[in-house]
């Protein structure tokens, strides 16, 4: 099998997995990461490859949309290895894959492959900036999560539970709580230049929505 063939049935796959995703995990946002993965990789100066199956199956094991993260994860593996995967590669993809998550940041540092990096870089580039506040607003209607509440604080020094119970969260506390703080979070000098501009969108916008919420203009 060739590698065009390894990434085509990897697509295949996420596909099958996130074809009705409702949170703003779909495959929208899939290629989206994919595409600027290989950007990043390329800029990067790597083979792009492993980072572009990463990026395929980054959301199929994660903890917000699969009931069961280590069956999910058995299921990838598996899957890796029938399509011709090596062991060290199936192993760079699973690290990458479980260990990306902003919510892995909250447990303490992270030890991340480059591969890693580049896929984290990706997927995080994808929550800020214009989409990233269409998602926002998206997964967060999606839950239920109130718009904005100026009496309800943002969040800080976050557990990894914290963070996940949404019933203390404000679509607009996000911004605070997560998405702000994604630029500084980068490792590649290709996701650092493309963060600047998607962080004055998002501030720009909060600073607007306030304005509007208070009637101030």
């Amino acid at each position: 099998m060739t590698t065009a063939e390894q990434i085509e049935v990897v697509r295949q796959y996420t596909q099958s997995q996130l074809a009705n995703d409702q949170t703003g995990h779909g495959m929208d946002h899939i290629m989206r990461v994919v595409k600027m993965a290989k950007q990043i990789a390329q800029g990067e100066q790597i083979d792009p490859f492993l980072p572009v199956v990463a990026a395929y199956l980054h959301d199929t094991i994660d903890e917000k949309l699969v009931a069961d993260v280590q069956l999910a994860q058995r299921h990838v593996a598996d899957f890796l290895k029938k399509n011709d995967f090596t062991d060290e590669q199936v192993k760079v993809i699973m690290d990458t894959i479980s260990n990306i998550s902003f919510a892995h940041t909250l447990d303490g540092k992270v030890n991340l492959s480059k591969v890693a990096q580049i896929v984290r870089d990706a997927d995080w580039l994808d929550a800020i900036g214009a989409i990233g506040i269409m998602r926002a607003i998206y997964y967060g209607g999606a839950h239920g999560e109130k718009i904005y509440d100026p009496a309800i604080e943002p969040r800080t020094n976050m557990t990894r539970e914290e963070y996940r119970d949404l019933s203390h969260e404000t679509i607009i506390n996000h911004f605070s709580e997560k998405l702000f703080h994604i630029k500084d979070k980068l490792f590649t000098n290709t996701a650092q230049r493309i963060a600047e501009h998607r962080q004055q969108v998002m501030i720009d916008y909060v600073a607007e929505f306030k304005a509007e919420w208070h009637g101030e203009q």
